[in-house]
């Protein structure tokens, strides 16, 4: 086979050598028709010996033939490696474009080197692939443009890691192309999907109201309700949240459930745990825990001070609650000190408040 080799390299070397750019382009054709039509039968040694003789090729030939290349090699499973690689890291996207959205030869690593140095151009391309690894989605997601992005997160072969749900909750505010498409991911974390919520409710109150300047409060009082909605209804379907409430309901009714519990819950990163902990011990509707722990720090303070839970819990819910950075030290002791300022009885007055309003709620229909 050796042999063999070398005597093609060297057949192929000599006509590069002395034939015009024409002929060079014919050969590389005449080189890519054997072997798309052979390459079910090659067996790894043949595909070292086209390896070889593709690097020669493609290292002296023109724009509109390495497009040609890529093109036919792009959808070749067995496709030898290393020029696949060559070809994705071509700066011309008519010639990485093909192989960067369909080639299967090439690894994770080129994805994400390629996605991190490359044009907007090229990332678009990656996210159109059929399956699409985290590592690769984090990349997309933070250094893609907005077609980048979407269309990472319409392809239903692309998974995406906790931090870049968190990023692409950022993305969405304001677009509700974004914001819709993202929460319709069925595996996004609820706590996310939450804070997705509140993003798309703002974006879509601002519109409201710029349109119906003289119908402000109305809006935002159907603005609100919607949310809230949306969210109970999300909460009522969450495969996680109908397993937690069970659990946590099981705690309860043994004496089990402490605020030890709750702490650790959060201190795991289990959000539907800690929400539904909260909520039996407050005796408050799981919505309004929730909201209170995506949207507003204050409102976790509350919960927590008319529970008479301690500083180190609050500290880890709080810590649940932030994205994926955490909270600097600076904030954790601005609410560490409004917490401790907090009394007791007037946490207790708004929760109290809470329930009030919520039977008035019940009673009227709401």
């Amino acid at each position: 086979m050796a042999n063999v080799k070398t005597a093609f390299l060297s057949e192929l070397e000599d006509a590069l050598a002395h034939g015009s750019a024409d002929r060079r382009v014919k050969t590389l054709r005449r080189v890519t028709d054997l072997f798309v039509f052979g390459s079910s039968h090659f067996s790894d040694d043949h595909i070292a010996v086209f390896e070889g003789v593709f690097g020669h090729l493609i290292a002296d030939i023109e724009l509109s033939a390495r497009e040609t290349l890529a093109q036919r090699l792009a959808s070749i499973p067995n496709a030898p490696p290393r020029i696949i690689r060559t070809l994705a890291s071509d700066d011309a996207i008519g010639v990485a474009g093909p192989v960067l959205t369909r080639s299967n030869q090439i690894d994770n690593a080129t994805l994400v080197e390629t996605a991190r140095t490359k044009s907007q151009d090229h990332l678009l391309a990656i996210s159109r692939r059929s399956s699409l690894a985290e590592t690769v989605t984090d990349v997309l997601v933070e250094r893609g443009n907005r077609d980048v992005a979407l269309t990472t997160v319409k392809n239903p072969g692309a998974a995406f890691s906790e931090a870049g749900y968190v990023r692409l909750v950022k993305r969405a505010e304001g677009d509700d192309e974004m914001a819709q498409t993202v929460g319709a991911r069925p595996e996004i974390p609820r706590q996310q999907f939450l804070k997705l919520l509140t993003t798309a409710s703002m974006a879509v109150r601002i519109a409201l109201e710029a349109s119906h300047p003289g119908k402000v409060e109305a809006i935002r009082s159907a603005v609100a309700d919607v949310a809230a909605a949306i969210q109970h209804q999300a909460a009522v379907s969450s495969r996680n949240y109908a397993v937690a409430q069970a659990m946590v309901e099981r705690m309860r009714v043994d004496g089990k459930l402490t605020e030890t519990e709750v702490e650790a819950f959060a201190r795991s990163g289990k959000f539907e745990e800690t929400a539904v902990g909260l909520a039996a011990l407050t005796n408050l509707p799981i919505d309004i825990v929730e909201r209170a722990m995506v949207q507003d720090r204050e409102g976790v303070l509350i919960v927590a001070k008319a529970s008479g839970l301690s500083w180190q819990t609050v500290k880890a819910v709080l810590q649940l609650c932030a994205d994926k950075g955490g909270l600097s030290p600076q904030v954790l002791e601005q609410n560490r000190t409004l917490f401790n300022k907090l009394k007791r009885e007037t946490a207790q007055q708004v929760i109290a408040f809470q329930r009030k309003r919520l039977q008035g709620e019940s009673l009227t229909g709401a």
